[in-house]
């Protein structure tokens, strides 16, 4: 069974963490049942966050009474000292805990450090002073963030985007992180849904063994196809080493990865699923696709009008209008007839 440790936290784990945020869309039971399973065959890091909706209430609800057998993560949004504290307050309780393992500051478009002048950083140290938080992390999608992050020396982990598609420069975060001894937890792993072999997403990422890749479950066939990888971590040959290439081949340069951080759109304009509909077409069953529900949502891409708030908001700097226009175009197409 594989493990990494997370820097120098001594957090040691399988190399299977669970995301906690597709739960939000589970009933309360069965968000516990598949929670205990992952626990009961191996899995002991859980990743939630505040804005997942009722996703810290499930993970207390099914972790209660055996809270020092797990490892739990979740985030705050907060960009004002006094935000900070209302979240760790409502996240312990919703997490029916008195410690988190790693609280983790959620996607900011900087990064805290102390004397910055938000008093952000100084709340995470005086609520690691009283015992309510063991280490200090940070979430980013934006490399210029998780830089500045892994140079300050201030955190313990750093989670980001990671997976085989990753660019020279994502690559480099990872290689500084192992070399500054900071814990690497990887999220979109399987690119927001475009890679479809998570075999080869697992094999990948068994090449770093300090990477603690957090896989998004949502339903039981997920969750068995990850503990499979639990008892017999995947190995990189020459069969996964081709489709690799083949995908990055095909989903090089730029394309959404589903984040959803433009959203919300003013004109309700579903962004991170529109805007990559043609991958979604090619590489998961299209008729899930081609339903009239989908057909309303990518017929509201008639509305955009081009404020341009979704650019702005986009952590790869897409040009987000551009490629709603070129998804629906293509989605036309494909309606009328076109191959796929």
């Amino acid at each position: 069974m594989a493990e990494v440790t997370l820097g120098t936290t001594g957090i040691t784990v399988n190399k299977n963490g669970f995301g906690a945020l597709p739960i939000q869309r589970i009933g309360r039971e069965e968000a516990a049942y598949l929670l205990k399973k992952a626990y009961d065959n191996g899995i002991t890091f859980f990743d939630t966050a505040r804005m997942y909706t009722d996703s810290e209430e499930k993970i207390g609800y099914a972790f209660r009474g055996m809270r020092e057998k797990v490892y739990i993560a979740t985030k705050t949004p907060a960009v004002t000292a006094e935000d900070f504290w209302k979240d760790l307050d409502t996240s312990l309780k919703m997490l029916d805990t008195d410690y988190i393992d790693i609280f983790q500051f959620h996607n900011p478009s900087f990064c805290p450090v102390p004397g910055d002048g938000t008093g952000l950083f100084e709340a995470m140290e005086e609520a690691r002073k009283q015992g309510k938080i063991r280490f200090i992390g940070i979430t980013n999608h934006r490399l210029s963030v998780a830089e500045e992050a892994i140079a300050s020396g201030h955190y313990d982990t750093l989670q980001f985007p990671f997976c085989y598609l990753a660019s020279s420069r994502d690559l480099e975060i990872v290689r500084r992180c192992r070399e500054k001894e900071m814990g690497f937890i990887a999220m979109k792993a399987l690119s927001g849904g475009l890679i479809n072999n998570s075999r080869a997403a697992a094999a990948y990422m068994g090449q770093f063994d300090h990477v603690l890749p957090i896989w998004g479950i949502q339903r039981e066939k997920e969750l068995d196809e990850f503990l499979s990888y639990v008892k017999t971590p995947p190995v990189m040959d020459d069969k996964i080493r081709q489709l690799i290439e083949k995908d990055r081949k095909e989903l090089s340069g730029n394309f959404c990865r589903g984040c959803g951080y433009c959203m919300p759109c003013p004109q309700d304009i579903e962004i991170n699923n529109c805007a990559r509909m043609s991958l979604l077409l090619r590489r998961s069953p299209s008729k899930l696709q081609l339903t009239a529900d989908v057909q309303a949502k990518m017929k509201k891409i008639e509305d955009c009008i081009h404020c341009g708030q979704c650019a702005q908001r986009c952590p790869y700097g897409l040009d987000t209008p551009a490629l709603l226009e070129a998804n629906y175009k293509d989605y036309q197409e494909v309606l009328n007839g076109k191959e796929i």
